[in-house]
């Protein structure tokens, strides 16, 4: 069971230093004067799942739900 926990332990670590990249890599979700104007609705705006923010974004929430499960996971281990 300790060396399951160690596993878990470092698995855990690299999910949080990449879920933490992951988010600094993302742009802010303000849009600035363009949403007021209604300028934010280009192509882009409208194709943002296909593009590299949309992966990040996906790429963040597994990363995300995988660093809960791995936290719930590692509490309920004891040694």
């Amino acid at each position: 069971m300790g060396t399951l926990r160690i596993i878990l332990t470092i698995v855990f670590i690299i999910v949080s230093v990449a879920l933490a990249a992951i988010v600094l890599l993302q742009e802010g979700k303000s849009a600035g004067l363009g949403a007021i104007s209604g300028a934010a609705e280009t192509y882009w705006g409208k194709n943002k799942g296909r593009s590299m923010e949309g992966k990040l974004v996906k790429i963040t929430r597994y990363l995300a739900v995988g660093f809960i499960l791995l936290a719930i996971v590692l509490n309920l281990t004891k040694f």
